[in-house]
């Protein structure tokens, strides 16, 4: 090819690229005109780990929208009166132009400072200040006031699902639920009877397996280290399902629970399983809502367009689902990783197969969310990857659910799985269509299931349901102190006066 044909052709592809909105085949992110921002750059918002994101701008100030290389930015927090810092961090590439930095404290600090690099560059205002002290997740220092504590957190003024939930309950009467909870529910199923006093929490269990009440423990320890809670009594069903069957207009008990559905009255709170995920992100979990966003899978196009599921026989329609994919495998991947509740015929199941890990359903583009014994607690992390959810409708749902819109977050699916070859189908013929609300339903789990949402959610619902008794909470016979975990290593001193709680 001749050296002025090379010049032409080379001068075609520059003009071509820049006529394209969002072309990047050599954007380079400018220090000065790149975005960092979130609740990681403010000493009050305490969490188990603290996120902030950074969106990578050129020169002209277009949003970059592919990964400039995972790399790109360099971040240091540092102490300015301590040599070491222990603080972990994580610099997660979203893939799509934009990074979540998330960082664990294991001690406090007096003040820190948070360098962002770009090639040795500082990055928009950086070095951010957090003027102290910062706490870390171990530190029982309250603040006392909760009004000055959801202001700092940026919390929203109410949630849909905590108003729906609590209009049932115009008055709650711990004394009397301290008498009957028990009796109706105590001998069959497994419940928490909890008091918080003087923001110090108290439990006596009823039922065999109460396990899972280290996640109930867990979290009220967390925000009383937080925020003063306000004096309340309730109780919490360990359970699968939902315990309260009773009309409205019967006589109705309050009780929480991680699920709900359409014919109970339960009080949702956030799934045992989010709700673990948001105080471990960074130590015993791996799969989190911030580790999701890191692994998305292979971009849009290059996603294998059939409809994936792995999962147990908890449900009759996962075992339709499986011999709807063996009948039809060039639309849906569906298989069992294990059988506990049906017989196991493989004839009509195939064979189990080996887990897959979760961040490998990314690479497909169609995500099959089915119920299980009660709602799939999946729902969250499959929202935040970069495929589209095939929700099946569904009686049972999570503290989240009556905000997502159907064919605006997720494609609906009929529960008896009637329509999901048809959907499927829709789904291959209208891909711009299906990549926007997978993009869509990205969005909304980055916007409401994070962290720092998980922490106001339970904290509105607690001072919410506290506000309706008409009955003093009390410490009662045969519950005991959850004492909070000790800290002998790195101990911190809180600078703010306990008060009496407000009223």
């Amino acid at each position: 090819m001749s050296l002025r044909l090379s010049s032409w052709l080379l001068l075609l592809f520059c003009l071509f690229r820049h006529e394209l909105p969002g072309a990047q085949a050599d954007s380079v992110p400018s220090a000065a005109k790149t975005l960092v921002w979130g609740p990681g750059l403010e000493a009050n918002i305490v969490l188990p780990a603290r996120f902030f994101y950074i969106q990578a701008v050129d020169s002209s100030g277009r949003n970059l929208t592919a990964s400039p290389g995972e790399k790109t930015f360099e971040v240091k927090i540092v102490s300015p009166v301590e040599e070491f810092t222990r603080i972990w961090i994580q610099v997660l590439d979203r893939q799509d132009g934009s990074f979540l930095v998330r960082y664990r404290m294991y001690a406090t600090y007096t003040d820190l400072y948070i360098h962002i690099l770009l090639k040795n560059k500082h990055v928009a205002n950086s070095p951010f200040i957090l003027n102290g002290p910062v706490y870390h997740e171990g530190c029982d220092c309250p603040q006392s006031s909760g009004s000055v504590w959801e202001t700092h957190m940026h919390c929203p003024q109410s949630f849909p699902q905590i108003d729906r939930d609590l209009a049932l309950y115009a008055s709650v009467d711990p004394e009397r639920n301290a008498q009957e909870i028990p009796q109706r529910f105590g001998q069959r199923q497994s419940l928490c009877h909890y008091t918080v006093k003087s923001n110090k929490v108290y439990v006596k269990t009823f039922g065999e397996h109460v396990g899972f009440r280290i996640f109930m423990d867990s979290i009220l320890l967390s925000l009383t280290r937080k925020v003063q809670l306000p004096d309340m009594e309730f109780f919490v069903n360990l359970g699968d399902w939902p315990l309260e069957k009773r009309k409205p207009t019967e006589k109705i008990h309050p009780i929480f629970s991680w699920c709900g559905s359409n014919n109970t009255r339960d009080i949702v709170m956030p799934t045992y399983d989010l709700t673990e995920s948001v105080l471990e992100t960074m130590g015993r979990v791996s799969l989190d809502m911030m580790s999701v966003q890191a692994n998305t899978g292979p971009p849009w196009p290059e996603k294998n367009a059939t409809a994936f599921w792995r999962g147990r026989d908890s449900r009759q329609e996962r075992l339709e689902l499986v011999k709807l994919s063996r009948a039809h495998p060039n639309m849906i991947d569906a298989a069992f990783t294990n059988f506990f509740f049906f017989k196991h015929d493989e004839s009509l199941y195939g064979p189990l197969v080996k887990h897959v890990s979760f961040f490998d359903f990314f690479k497909y583009k169609y995500q099959i969310n089915i119920d299980g014994t009660v709602a799939a607690y999946r729902l969250p992390y499959l929202l935040a990857g970069d495929s589209v959810v095939l929700k099946q409708d569904s009686s049972y749902y999570e503290h989240f659910y009556n905000e997502l819109r159907p064919w605006e977050h997720y494609i609906p699916i009929r529960a008896d799985l009637g329509d999901l070859l048809e959907k499927i189908q829709w789904a291959r013929d209208h891909d711009e269509e299906v990549k926007k609300i997978a993009l869509t339903g990205q969005q909304f789990a980055r916007n409401h299931l994070m962290g720092d949402r998980v922490f106001c959610y339970y904290y509105k619902l607690f001072q919410e349901y506290a506000k309706r008794q008409v009955t003093e909470p009390n410490i009662r016979e045969g519950m005991e102190l959850v004492e909070q975990p000790s800290d002998d290593l790195f101990p911190c001193s809180c600078h703010r006066t306990r008060v009496v709680r407000e009223m």
